[in-house]
């Protein structure tokens, strides 16, 4: 084989290896154009797609952490709703005991029939908070105290404390206005409720506060992951227009030195 021919069969040798490169790029442009996204495979930036992964999984642990929070205050809202009630009765237990104090005016029968009332008032106290139920917990009958929200994109977060308004709770198991009975009973159970609902109330707050973190960390690092993942659609419309530019030129290039190979065979074989 001569000289040229060696030369001619290198030069078509690496033509063909810039067509298949430049063909790939082609490919790959079309991929990215295809997809909206700057990385597909981990061959388009290592590096790039391990961090995207990691903020991939930390923007999804924010996601549901918001949720779980705005699941919490849900629940948070039923037993608010719960002692509510239980504060109206309360309040009516007192004004009965109030008019069954007045001892000039009510005798043993009235009092007695002032008590039926305030034991159908205690029996909704206590199936109010044996009953109030989210998700089929209880969360009156201090059933659920030290209860764990993970609120964090790590599962970590905080922990809350739903109420007790069960009778015992409230000192008024035993509670009678037929005998000899004390109204302040009934102050301390108005007290403890109020104190309670004042505890959901800060509760319900601090995991507002908690939603509005997780929500404007998540949209940071979504943006940031956006950002090493998604594509510059213009540059790569630019760089497609110039791949296909280049590979019509691979082509043309690699003809003509077909072409000229074979006429230097011909040649040399005349």
């Amino acid at each position: 084989m001569s000289i040229s021919s060696i030369g001619g069969s290198r030069n078509l040798y690496q033509n063909r290896s810039l067509y298949t490169k430049q063909n790939q790029n082609l490919q790959k442009n079309f991929q990215q154009l295809s997809s909206g996204r700057r990385i597909n495979k981990a061959a388009d930036d290592a590096a790039g797609l391990a961090i995207a992964a990691k903020m991939l999984t930390q923007s999804n642990g924010y996601d549901v952490g918001t949720r779980n929070a705005a699941t919490s205050q849900d629940m948070v809202n039923v037993a608010e709703g719960g002692l509510s009630k239980i504060s109206d009765s309360l309040q009516r237990i007192r004004e009965l005991s109030i008019q069954a104090s007045n001892t000039a005016i009510y005798g043993d029968d009235d009092r007695a029939a002032i008590q039926q009332e305030i034991d159908q008032l205690k029996g909704y106290i206590s199936d109010a908070a044996k009953n109030t139920q989210f998700n089929n917990m209880n969360v009156l009958d201090g059933s659920m105290k030290n209860s764990h929200v993970a609120s964090g994109p790590d599962g970590s977060g905080m922990n809350i404390n739903m109420p007790n308004a069960v009778l015992d709770s409230l000192g008024l198991s035993d509670y009678d206005v037929t005998g000899e009975f004390d109204i302040s009973a009934i102050d301390s159970a108005l007290e403890k409720v109020s104190s309670e609902r004042s505890g959901l109330g800060a509760t319900y707050n601090r995991l507002d506060h908690t939603i509005n973190y997780n929500s404007y960390a998540s949209y940071n690092v979504t943006a940031s992951r956006s950002r090493i993942e998604d594509l510059d659609y213009a540059g790569a419309v630019s760089d497609m227009k110039k791949n296909s530019l280049l590979q019509e030129y691979r082509i043309m290039m690699q003809k003509k030195q077909m072409e000229q190979y074979g006429s230097v065979n011909r040649l040399m074989n005349f």
